[in-house]
Protein backbone atom coordinates (compact mmCIF):
# COMPACT_ATOMS: atom_id res chain seq x y z
CA UNK A 1 0.00 0.00 0.00
CA UNK A 2 2.87 2.29 0.96
CA UNK A 3 4.29 1.50 -2.15
CA UNK A 4 0.92 2.68 -4.24
CA UNK A 5 1.24 5.82 -2.40
CA UNK A 6 4.60 6.58 -2.82
CA UNK A 7 3.98 6.04 -6.66
CA UNK A 8 0.64 7.84 -7.12
CA UNK A 9 2.58 11.05 -5.05
CA UNK A 10 5.39 10.73 -7.34
CA UNK A 11 2.89 11.14 -10.71
CA UNK A 12 0.78 13.93 -8.76
CA UNK A 13 4.06 15.93 -8.07
CA UNK A 14 5.61 15.27 -11.40
CA UNK A 15 2.29 16.25 -12.78
CA UNK A 16 2.00 19.75 -11.10
CA UNK A 17 5.55 20.61 -11.80
CA UNK A 18 4.75 19.87 -15.36
CA UNK A 19 1.59 22.08 -15.17
CA UNK A 20 3.75 25.08 -13.34
CA UNK A 21 6.88 24.79 -15.78
CA UNK A 22 3.85 25.22 -19.08
CA UNK A 23 2.38 28.36 -16.81
CA UNK A 24 5.51 29.47 -16.36
CA UNK A 25 6.56 29.45 -20.26
CA UNK A 26 3.16 30.70 -21.44
CA UNK A 27 4.05 34.02 -19.08
CA UNK A 28 7.06 34.40 -20.59
CA UNK A 29 5.77 33.84 -24.39
CA UNK A 30 3.11 36.44 -23.24
CA UNK A 31 5.21 39.08 -21.70
CA UNK A 32 8.55 38.55 -23.13
CA UNK A 33 7.27 40.59 -26.50
CA UNK A 34 8.88 43.85 -26.67
CA UNK A 35 5.43 44.36 -29.56
CA UNK A 36 6.66 46.53 -32.88
CA UNK A 37 9.41 48.51 -33.14
CA UNK A 38 9.75 51.86 -31.93
CA UNK A 39 10.64 53.53 -34.82
CA UNK A 40 9.09 56.99 -36.15
CA UNK A 41 8.10 58.10 -39.20
CA UNK A 42 10.70 59.74 -41.15
CA UNK A 43 8.94 61.61 -44.06
CA UNK A 44 9.96 65.79 -43.63
CA UNK A 45 6.50 66.69 -42.63
CA UNK A 46 5.47 63.56 -41.16
CA UNK A 47 8.27 62.77 -38.79
CA UNK A 48 7.98 66.62 -37.26
CA UNK A 49 4.63 66.74 -36.42
CA UNK A 50 2.28 63.76 -34.64
CA UNK A 51 2.14 60.55 -36.01
CA UNK A 52 0.56 57.57 -34.51
CA UNK A 53 3.08 55.13 -33.97
CA UNK A 54 2.84 51.06 -34.39
CA UNK A 55 1.84 49.85 -30.95
CA UNK A 56 1.10 46.43 -29.84
CA UNK A 57 -2.75 45.70 -29.41
CA UNK A 58 -1.46 43.52 -25.98
CA UNK A 59 -1.25 44.99 -22.66
CA UNK A 60 2.29 43.84 -21.16
CA UNK A 61 2.52 42.69 -17.53
CA UNK A 62 0.64 44.64 -14.45
CA UNK A 63 3.35 46.64 -13.05
CA UNK A 64 5.98 47.30 -15.94
CA UNK A 65 7.87 50.28 -16.07
CA UNK A 66 9.79 50.64 -19.77
CA UNK A 67 12.20 53.31 -20.22
CA UNK A 68 13.96 53.46 -23.29
CA UNK A 69 16.39 55.77 -25.91
CA UNK A 70 16.47 55.50 -29.84
CA UNK A 71 18.10 57.03 -32.10
CA UNK A 72 18.09 57.77 -35.94
CA UNK A 73 19.84 59.39 -38.91
CA UNK A 74 18.11 60.09 -42.22
CA UNK A 75 18.92 60.96 -45.40
CA UNK A 76 16.07 63.14 -47.47
CA UNK A 77 16.24 64.05 -50.80
CA UNK A 78 13.29 65.34 -53.40
CA UNK A 79 13.12 67.07 -56.32
CA UNK A 80 9.68 67.78 -58.50
CA UNK A 81 8.82 71.47 -60.31
CA UNK A 82 6.91 72.46 -57.15
CA UNK A 83 10.02 71.55 -54.22
CA UNK A 84 13.09 70.61 -53.55
CA UNK A 85 14.66 69.32 -50.07
CA UNK A 86 18.11 67.42 -49.79
CA UNK A 87 19.50 67.22 -45.62
CA UNK A 88 19.66 65.20 -43.29
CA UNK A 89 17.31 64.74 -40.73
CA UNK A 90 18.62 62.92 -37.00
CA UNK A 91 16.76 62.31 -34.24
CA UNK A 92 17.46 61.23 -30.57
CA UNK A 93 14.27 60.03 -27.69
CA UNK A 94 13.88 59.62 -24.57
CA UNK A 95 10.99 58.08 -23.05
CA UNK A 96 9.16 55.67 -20.19
CA UNK A 97 6.43 53.79 -20.17
CA UNK A 98 3.79 51.96 -17.21
CA UNK A 99 1.64 49.30 -17.62
CA UNK A 100 -1.04 50.79 -14.53
CA UNK A 101 -2.66 47.87 -14.64
CA UNK A 102 -4.56 44.79 -16.97
CA UNK A 103 -6.18 47.58 -18.84
CA UNK A 104 -4.65 51.11 -18.67
CA UNK A 105 -1.32 51.81 -19.99
CA UNK A 106 0.32 55.53 -19.71
CA UNK A 107 3.82 56.87 -21.95
CA UNK A 108 5.70 60.00 -22.09
CA UNK A 109 8.51 60.39 -24.40
CA UNK A 110 10.47 63.72 -25.86
CA UNK A 111 11.91 63.90 -29.12
CA UNK A 112 14.81 66.09 -30.24
CA UNK A 113 15.13 66.20 -34.49
CA UNK A 114 18.22 68.28 -35.43
CA UNK A 115 19.78 68.50 -39.17
CA UNK A 116 23.74 67.13 -39.00
CA UNK A 117 26.19 65.89 -41.60
CA UNK A 118 25.49 61.96 -41.33
CA UNK A 119 27.20 61.21 -44.61
CA UNK A 120 24.62 58.91 -45.87
CA UNK A 121 24.77 60.35 -49.31
CA UNK A 122 27.92 58.51 -49.81
CA UNK A 123 25.91 54.90 -49.22
CA UNK A 124 22.59 55.93 -51.07
CA UNK A 125 24.85 56.50 -54.22
CA UNK A 126 26.84 53.24 -53.68
CA UNK A 127 23.52 51.36 -53.18
CA UNK A 128 21.56 52.50 -56.03
CA UNK A 129 24.79 52.54 -58.54
CA UNK A 130 25.78 49.08 -57.41
CA UNK A 131 22.14 47.62 -58.00
CA UNK A 132 21.50 49.68 -60.98
CA UNK A 133 18.47 52.10 -59.51
CA UNK A 134 18.48 55.44 -60.79
CA UNK A 135 19.75 58.41 -58.51
CA UNK A 136 16.42 60.52 -59.59
CA UNK A 137 18.99 63.72 -59.80
CA UNK A 138 21.14 63.40 -56.71
CA UNK A 139 23.83 62.61 -58.48
CA UNK A 140 23.52 66.20 -60.30
CA UNK A 141 24.23 67.95 -57.14
CA UNK A 142 26.86 68.79 -54.22
CA UNK A 143 26.85 65.84 -51.69
CA UNK A 144 26.17 66.48 -48.16
CA UNK A 145 23.45 70.07 -48.90
CA UNK A 146 21.24 71.63 -46.23
CA UNK A 147 18.51 73.08 -48.96
CA UNK A 148 14.62 73.42 -48.90
CA UNK A 149 12.89 75.05 -51.82
CA UNK A 150 8.87 75.74 -51.66
CA UNK A 151 8.49 78.37 -54.47
CA UNK A 152 4.45 78.48 -53.46
CA UNK A 153 5.02 79.45 -50.03
CA UNK A 154 8.08 81.30 -50.63
CA UNK A 155 10.30 78.83 -48.04
CA UNK A 156 13.90 79.24 -49.21
CA UNK A 157 16.27 77.45 -46.37
CA UNK A 158 19.49 76.98 -47.40
CA UNK A 159 23.02 75.70 -45.07
CA UNK A 160 21.07 74.87 -41.91
CA UNK A 161 23.32 72.37 -40.89
CA UNK A 162 23.07 71.65 -36.94
CA UNK A 163 19.26 73.15 -36.71
CA UNK A 164 17.01 72.34 -34.65
CA UNK A 165 13.47 70.80 -36.56
CA UNK A 166 11.34 70.08 -34.02
CA UNK A 167 11.36 69.38 -30.28
CA UNK A 168 8.32 67.35 -29.08
CA UNK A 169 7.17 66.46 -25.79
CA UNK A 170 4.20 63.83 -26.27
CA UNK A 171 2.07 62.03 -23.71
CA UNK A 172 -0.32 58.59 -24.89
CA UNK A 173 -2.49 56.49 -22.93
CA UNK A 174 -4.53 53.72 -23.70
CA UNK A 175 -7.08 51.13 -23.01
CA UNK A 176 -7.08 47.44 -23.26
CA UNK A 177 -10.86 47.11 -24.98
CA UNK A 178 -10.10 43.19 -25.41
CA UNK A 179 -7.76 40.44 -24.81
CA UNK A 180 -6.56 36.86 -24.82
CA UNK A 181 -4.16 34.20 -25.52
CA UNK A 182 -4.25 35.08 -29.22
CA UNK A 183 -6.45 38.37 -29.81
CA UNK A 184 -5.46 42.06 -27.96
CA UNK A 185 -7.34 44.90 -29.10
CA UNK A 186 -6.65 48.18 -27.68
CA UNK A 187 -7.62 52.29 -28.48
CA UNK A 188 -5.01 54.47 -27.51
CA UNK A 189 -4.65 59.13 -27.49
CA UNK A 190 -1.64 61.15 -28.06
CA UNK A 191 -1.02 64.35 -26.86
CA UNK A 192 2.07 66.25 -28.24
CA UNK A 193 3.73 70.06 -28.01
CA UNK A 194 6.52 71.18 -30.19
CA UNK A 195 8.66 73.75 -29.33
CA UNK A 196 11.35 75.59 -31.53
CA UNK A 197 11.89 79.05 -29.87
CA UNK A 198 14.64 80.04 -32.60
CA UNK A 199 15.58 79.90 -35.97
CA UNK A 200 14.79 78.63 -39.58
CA UNK A 201 12.06 76.23 -37.91
CA UNK A 202 10.65 78.45 -35.44
CA UNK A 203 7.29 77.20 -34.58
CA UNK A 204 4.91 76.16 -31.16
CA UNK A 205 2.17 73.94 -31.95
CA UNK A 206 -0.26 71.53 -30.70
CA UNK A 207 -1.68 68.12 -31.44
CA UNK A 208 -3.86 65.33 -30.80
CA UNK A 209 -4.19 61.97 -32.13
CA UNK A 210 -6.42 58.72 -31.73
CA UNK A 211 -5.39 55.58 -32.92
CA UNK A 212 -6.76 51.68 -32.92
CA UNK A 213 -4.06 48.66 -32.04
CA UNK A 214 -4.84 45.10 -32.98
CA UNK A 215 -2.44 42.26 -32.50
CA UNK A 216 -2.25 38.38 -32.96
CA UNK A 217 -0.03 35.85 -31.60
CA UNK A 218 0.69 32.13 -32.24
CA UNK A 219 3.89 30.33 -30.99
CA UNK A 220 6.34 31.81 -33.14
CA UNK A 221 4.85 34.29 -35.07
CA UNK A 222 3.06 37.76 -33.95
CA UNK A 223 1.25 40.10 -36.43
CA UNK A 224 0.62 44.05 -35.47
CA UNK A 225 -1.59 46.66 -37.07
CA UNK A 226 -2.56 50.74 -36.04
CA UNK A 227 -5.25 52.55 -37.71
CA UNK A 228 -5.31 56.35 -36.82
CA UNK A 229 -5.61 60.05 -37.32
CA UNK A 230 -4.01 63.21 -36.26
CA UNK A 231 -5.35 66.25 -35.64
CA UNK A 232 -4.14 69.82 -35.41
CA UNK A 233 -5.75 73.60 -36.14
CA UNK A 234 -3.97 76.11 -37.87
CA UNK A 235 -0.59 74.75 -37.45
CA UNK A 236 2.73 75.19 -39.46
CA UNK A 237 5.98 73.16 -40.04
CA UNK A 238 9.44 73.85 -41.83
CA UNK A 239 8.89 77.58 -41.85
CA UNK A 240 5.67 77.93 -42.75
CA UNK A 241 3.88 75.09 -44.82
CA UNK A 242 0.42 74.36 -43.87
CA UNK A 243 -0.51 70.84 -42.14
CA UNK A 244 -4.02 69.68 -43.18
CA UNK A 245 -6.18 70.06 -40.18
CA UNK A 246 -6.64 65.25 -40.20
CA UNK A 247 -3.83 63.37 -41.26
CA UNK A 248 -4.76 59.06 -41.30
CA UNK A 249 -1.87 56.48 -40.71
CA UNK A 250 -2.76 52.73 -40.49
CA UNK A 251 0.30 50.44 -40.71
CA UNK A 252 0.58 46.10 -40.44
CA UNK A 253 4.13 44.57 -38.90
CA UNK A 254 4.86 40.88 -38.44
CA UNK A 255 7.45 39.19 -35.92
CA UNK A 256 9.34 36.35 -36.02
CA UNK A 257 11.05 34.95 -33.20
CA UNK A 258 13.99 32.87 -34.38
CA UNK A 259 15.02 31.61 -30.82
CA UNK A 260 14.25 32.77 -27.78
CA UNK A 261 16.75 35.84 -28.40
CA UNK A 262 16.47 37.12 -31.67
CA UNK A 263 13.62 38.25 -33.75
CA UNK A 264 13.05 39.62 -37.01
CA UNK A 265 10.62 42.43 -37.73
CA UNK A 266 8.79 43.73 -40.84
CA UNK A 267 6.79 46.55 -41.08
CA UNK A 268 4.79 48.57 -43.47
CA UNK A 269 3.25 52.14 -42.81
CA UNK A 270 1.50 54.38 -44.73
CA UNK A 271 0.80 57.75 -44.04
CA UNK A 272 -1.71 60.30 -45.73
CA UNK A 273 -0.40 63.26 -47.21
CA UNK A 274 -0.24 65.94 -44.21
CA UNK A 275 -0.33 69.00 -46.59
CA UNK A 276 -1.34 70.58 -49.90
CA UNK A 277 1.43 72.86 -50.18
CA UNK A 278 2.82 71.12 -53.41
CA UNK A 279 1.89 67.85 -55.31
CA UNK A 280 4.00 65.00 -54.06
CA UNK A 281 3.93 66.22 -50.30
CA UNK A 282 -0.03 65.93 -50.28
CA UNK A 283 0.14 62.48 -51.85
CA UNK A 284 0.47 59.27 -49.15
CA UNK A 285 4.15 58.32 -47.54
CA UNK A 286 4.63 54.84 -48.31
CA UNK A 287 7.41 53.41 -45.52
CA UNK A 288 9.13 49.90 -45.64
CA UNK A 289 10.57 49.06 -42.10
CA UNK A 290 12.69 46.23 -41.53
CA UNK A 291 14.11 44.86 -37.92
CA UNK A 292 16.34 42.71 -35.85
CA UNK A 293 15.52 42.74 -31.81
CA UNK A 294 17.98 41.10 -29.20
CA UNK A 295 16.48 40.12 -26.05
CA UNK A 296 18.47 40.28 -22.76
CA UNK A 297 17.22 39.07 -19.34
CA UNK A 298 15.39 42.85 -18.70
CA UNK A 299 16.17 44.67 -21.70
CA UNK A 300 16.04 44.68 -25.68
CA UNK A 301 18.30 46.56 -28.37
CA UNK A 302 16.59 46.74 -31.60
CA UNK A 303 18.44 48.08 -34.85
CA UNK A 304 15.94 48.83 -37.93
CA UNK A 305 16.61 50.33 -41.51
CA UNK A 306 13.37 52.19 -43.09
CA UNK A 307 13.55 53.10 -46.86
CA UNK A 308 10.72 55.11 -48.72
CA UNK A 309 8.97 53.17 -51.71
CA UNK A 310 6.45 53.89 -54.23
CA UNK A 311 6.62 57.48 -54.27
CA UNK A 312 10.37 59.10 -53.92
CA UNK A 313 9.91 62.32 -53.27
CA UNK A 314 8.21 62.67 -50.27
CA UNK A 315 9.54 60.76 -47.72
CA UNK A 316 13.35 59.67 -46.65
CA UNK A 317 15.67 58.33 -49.11
CA UNK A 318 16.71 55.84 -46.22
CA UNK A 319 16.81 55.97 -42.61
CA UNK A 320 18.68 53.40 -39.87
CA UNK A 321 17.62 53.47 -36.17
CA UNK A 322 19.28 52.03 -33.15
CA UNK A 323 16.93 51.62 -30.10
CA UNK A 324 17.53 50.18 -26.25
CA UNK A 325 14.47 49.15 -24.28
CA UNK A 326 14.81 48.16 -20.33
CA UNK A 327 12.11 46.50 -18.33
CA UNK A 328 11.93 46.85 -14.53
Amino acid sequence: MNQYRITAYITASIAALYSTSSALAEGISRYDDYGPLKTYAQSPIQSNSLTPLMRNGFSYQPGTIEVYTTGTIASVWAHTNDYSADYYQNALSLGGLWQINNKWVVELDYTWRFTANNYLDNLTTGFHDTFGIGQNGRDEVEDHSFDISVPEYGVEIHDFNRETLSSALSFYTSYQLFEDDHHGLSIGGSLYYNYVPSGPFETSNFEQALQLNYSYRHKKHSFYSMLGASYRRNDKVLSGISYNSVALAAGVGYQYRIRDKHRLLLEYHIYEGATNAASDLSEPSNEILLGYRYHLKHSAIEVSMIENVFNMDNSTDIAFSLGYRHRF
